[in-house]
C-alpha cells in the first residue's frame, strides 16, 4: 500500500504575481511563492514579516508602510527589503491580495 502525498494546491495568482483568494493561502504556499521569486529558504525572519503583514492587512484591509513595520521590530527601514529583495515580494509570499496600483507603486520602490 502507498500512502497519499499531499501537495499543496497553488492557488490563482493575478497579472502581478499576487494571490486572488487570500483564504486559500498557507505556510506550504509560501514556500513555493518564495522559490518562485528566489527569496529562500524562509527563515524566522521572513516569518515574522510575513505573519506581521498579514496581521496587519486583516487588521486594517490595506499595505502597512513597510518602514514602520521595520521600526516596530526593531530594524532599519531597509530589512524587508533586504530579506524579499522588494517590500512587493514579501506582500506575495505572504498571501495577500492586489493592495491597488499606488500600492504596489509604492511597495516595488521601496
Amino acid at each position: 500500500m502507498t500512502a497519499a502525498i499531499n501537495t499543496p494546491i497553488m492557488p490563482e495568482l493575478d497579472e502581478d504575481g499576487l494571490i486572488v483568494d487570500p483564504q486559500q493561502w498557507s505556510e506550504e504556499t509560501a514556500d513555493i511563492i518564495a522559490q518562485q521569486l528566489d527569496v529562500t529558504p524562509l527563515t524566522d525572519d521572513h516569518w515574522l514579516v510575513i505573519y506581521s503583514l498579514r496581521d496587519y492587512f486583516k487588521k486594517f484591509g490595506a499595505a502597512p508602510a513597510m518602514n514602520t513595520v521595520c521600526h516596530r521590530l526593531g530594524k532599519d527601514k531597509f530589512w524587508i527589503h533586504d530579506l524579499f529583495h522588494s517590500c512587493l515580494n514579501a506582500w506575495r509570499i505572504s498571501g495577500l491580495p492586489n493592495p491597488g496600483e499606488e500600492a504596489k507603486s509604492y511597495l516595488s520602490d521601496m
